[in-house]
């Protein structure tokens, strides 16, 4: 019995190219939609809002550099040091009525991290959003080093020269000069600082 030759074709399906008329048309029609004019509106209330208000309302030491793309919550609680620098995305959510993050000097974030004074809670009924939320000071000490998308929980201290790993889930203290990774973070080594 032969085989039969189709059999082996690969099976799937092909994205359809538009054409250059095509594309024009669609370039053409997309710069006239009321809809995309009006969520443009929707993303500059939400940088305002999200950004640019928070900025002016927090304590923020000397040499402050900042991503245009940092998210603040709560600003009044947030206190920031000298010569931080916070990377792309991080969103920095200090509780609502007393929940602290408090940054020390020479601080470093990566892209994506997350650090949050505030909690919900989750047995208190239904919807999770209408339970009230635990919070819990996050303090972070000088010459620390947080990498790209590692999360800090509420009531976390972080002690003077620690090292957070990427992608780490900080629930509870970190030693000075500890680094610390994985999730939940646990402490893995020691560093080293060379005298000068």
């Amino acid at each position: 019995m032969d085989a039969d030759p189709t059999m082996f074709e690969p099976q799937g399906a092909r994205k359809k190219s538009l054409s250059r008329p095509q594309r024009l048309w669609r370039l053409v029609a997309s710069v006239f939609d009321v809809r995309a004019w009006l969520h443009l509106v929707k993303i500059v209330n939400y940088y305002n809002y999200s950004h640019v208000q928070p900025m002016r309302k927090i304590r923020i030491g000397n040499d402050f550099r900042v991503s245009p793309d940092v998210n603040f919550s709560n600003e009044l609680n947030i206190t920031i040091g000298d010569r931080v620098s916070i990377g792309s995305r991080c969103f920095l959510w200090a509780g609502p009525d007393k929940g602290l993050i408090l940054i020390g000097d020479d601080v470093l974030f990566g892209p994506e991290v997350v650090v949050t004074a505030a909690n919900y809670r989750f047995n208190d009924g239904a919807p999770v959003t209408k339970q009230l939320m635990e919070e819990g000071d996050v303090v972070i000490g000088d010459d620390v080093w947080i990498g790209a998308r590692a999360i800090i929980l509420p009531g976390v201290t972080i002690g003077d020269g620690a090292i957070i790993g990427a992608g780490a889930l900080v629930r509870s203290d970190v030693p000075p000069f500890a680094i610390a990774v994985g999730v939940p973070a646990r402490v893995v080594g020691q560093r080293e600082i060379a005298s000068a």
